[in-house]
């Protein structure tokens, strides 16, 4: 299965070609803004590393969130937009699980994000699986739901916002990535069923003045 996933929730822009486990092309560009501007080109010289046509793509997979809320809205639209076109299956990957897949080890892996407002976009993952929702928490409510979740083992702290947790879990490793293994959102997609509706944006927060204004600059 040749799978074309694109991330553009953070800060970064991203695209890769796979198929299998196979990586035939990828593109990892760190930005906080510009994303619109960017993606489509990214895409095109991705595709032309794979060498391939865009009508060899089995499936398009896409970050939805959370994040920034004009990143999100630009690959969404983006990845949507191409599926149609194609007459393609479209399959959206949360954020956090995307940063947790990165971790690529069986373990406890609580994926972070720093929501801004003194809140915190969490979610838990042991041995790969989800054990809780993605959710905004205060820093006292997510000391709380690791602590209760925790119970014992290798124990790794990612994403944008692990430096947010340091401490909540005696010995947890620090992965302080700045946005998802692109690759390893790919993989996550070959692995599941086809979707049966287009994806939707995982909004934890309604966004807020600041948010609208500098085009998704602020978490």
């Amino acid at each position: 299965m040749i799978v074309l996933a694109l991330d553009t929730a953070l800060s970064a822009c991203q695209a890769a070609v796979t198929e299998g486990t196979r990586v035939l092309a990828l593109r990892s560009e760190p930005m906080e803004r510009g994303h619109q501007e960017r993606l489509a080109p990214l895409v095109a010289e991705a595709m032309g590393e794979a060498g391939l046509t865009f009508d060899r793509i089995d499936r398009i997979a896409v970050t939805v969130g959370p994040g920034s809320f004009t990143g999100v809205r630009v690959g969404l639209a983006f990845a949507k937009g191409l599926a149609l076109a194609l007459d393609r299956p479209c399959l959206g990957v949360g954020a956090l699980e995307a940063l947790a897949a990165g971790v690529n080890q069986d373990a406890f892996v609580a994926a972070a994000i720093d929501g801004r407002r003194d809140q915190i976009y969490l979610q838990v993952f042991i041995d790969r699986a989800p054990v809780m929702a993605p959710d905004s928490v205060a820093a006292a409510e997510a000391a709380a739901r690791l602590v209760e979740l925790y119970a014992g083992g290798p124990a790794i702290l990612t994403g944008p916002g692990a430096r947010l947790l340091e401490g909540m879990i005696a010995g947890a490793r620090l992965d302080p990535v700045l946005f998802p293994d692109i690759a390893a959102l790919a993989g996550l997609a070959a692995e599941r069923p086809a979707p049966t509706a287009a994806p939707r944006p995982l909004y934890l927060r309604a966004p807020d003045a600041r948010t609208l204004a500098e085009r998704g600059a602020s978490r």
